[in-house]
């Protein structure tokens, strides 16, 4: 935790000293506090604590770098709490999390075991045989990875996936990281099958890691044309008179009901304007509605990556697009 003053408060008789607040760097105490807050049995382990949270870094000003280095990190953080014997299986179903995101995103990776630094919490056998659980896991899984001597936080080794952007620098993403000192520093426990109280091991990871760097990643790697699947507008609808807006509208609910994220462009603008503007927007898919596919039900559908389709019929289309979001396919267009 570090503190913030807030220096607006005053009065007409000068400044006032401003209230001084708190702010946290992130979660693992509370989730901690929350799994100490009541007597926890082996039967209750993995239990996995996730916040879906806001922390704080205070980045100097030199290194903030837009979306992709921020103060205040959006993250989907979460803490594994599990026995010895569960923790490499814990670690593996991460790491499962992790490639299946950047797979399905289509996202370039490397992966990096970071190991003890100079200064650090805990026995140095302790992180040993944190350091050598993580490499297992890695093996054994076959995933190729490079280590980063003396890079880890000074409670516990980790395993990072760095993401490439537009230039090729990497930005790291997910992490999983392995935990046995701090259970330790907040006396957490277990009582095991012997009747015994036993230290749990921690696992600290997080999928995206900060939401406002993946989201700028995500934005470079696609150079803003999003796949159908996480496109803000999948469809937008575009009638080329006024008198097809009704149309034009009952198409976009009849999408709307299968699911589709839809907008109809009710502008009275002259269809080119219309058509370009959601071109340079890179809205995967335009569907103009004219008084010929309005008679036959039907839409003149526009692909962003693959131009003019023709006129489609309404529950066609609305399969085609269903295929396309439940193949989570990832095009990049050159």
């Amino acid at each position: 935790m570090f503190l913030v003053q807030d220096m607006e408060g005053g009065s007409e008789e000068g400044p006032l000293p401003g209230i001084m607040y708190g702010i946290k760097p992130m979660n693992c105490p509370g989730h901690m506090l929350i799994y100490r807050n009541k007597t926890r049995s082996y039967r209750d382990l993995p239990l996995r604590l996730f916040e879906f949270g806001t922390v704080y870094r205070y980045e100097r000003s030199g290194v903030l770098h837009g979306m992709l280095r921020v103060r205040c990190i959006t993250q989907d953080d979460a803490h594994h709490f599990c026995t010895p014997e569960q923790y490499q299986d814990e670690v593996k179903g991460c790491l499962d999390f992790c490639f299946d995101a950047y797979d399905t995103f289509g996202f370039e990776y490397t992966v990096g075991l970071k190991t003890r630094p100079d200064q650090f919490m805990g026995s140095p056998e302790v992180w040993d045989m944190a350091e050598d659980g993580l490499r297992k896991v890695l093996e054994e899984r076959g995933i190729p990875y490079y280590v980063k001597e003396k890079d880890a936080v000074f409670y516990g080794p980790k395993v990072d996936f760095n993401i490439r952007d537009s230039l090729g620098r990497e930005w790291q993403g997910s992490t999983v990281q392995l935990d046995f000192n701090l259970p330790r520093r907040f006396g957490l426990t277990y009582i095991d099958r012997d009747g015994g109280a036993k230290e749990p091991v921690m696992i600290h990871r997080a999928i995206l890691g900060s939401f406002e760097r993946f989201i700028g990643l995500l934005i470079e790697d696609f150079n803003g044309a999003f796949p159908l699947w996480c496109a803000p507008e999948q469809v937008r609808i575009l009638p080329i008179t006024d008198d097809l807006i009704g149309y034009a509208e009952s198409v976009g609910q009849e999408l709307a009901a299968a699911g589709l994220r839809v907008e109809v462009d009710a502008r009275s603008e002259k269809l080119g304007f219309k058509i370009r503007e959601a071109t340079t927007q890179k809205i995967p898919y335009a569907l103009v509605v004219g008084k010929r596919e309005a008679a036959a039900g039907n839409v003149a559908v526009r692909s962003y990556f693959d131009g003019d389709l023709g006129p489609m019929p309404i529950g066609e289309l609305v399969g085609r697009l269903q295929e396309e979001i439940a193949a989570k396919v990832a095009r990049r267009k050159e």
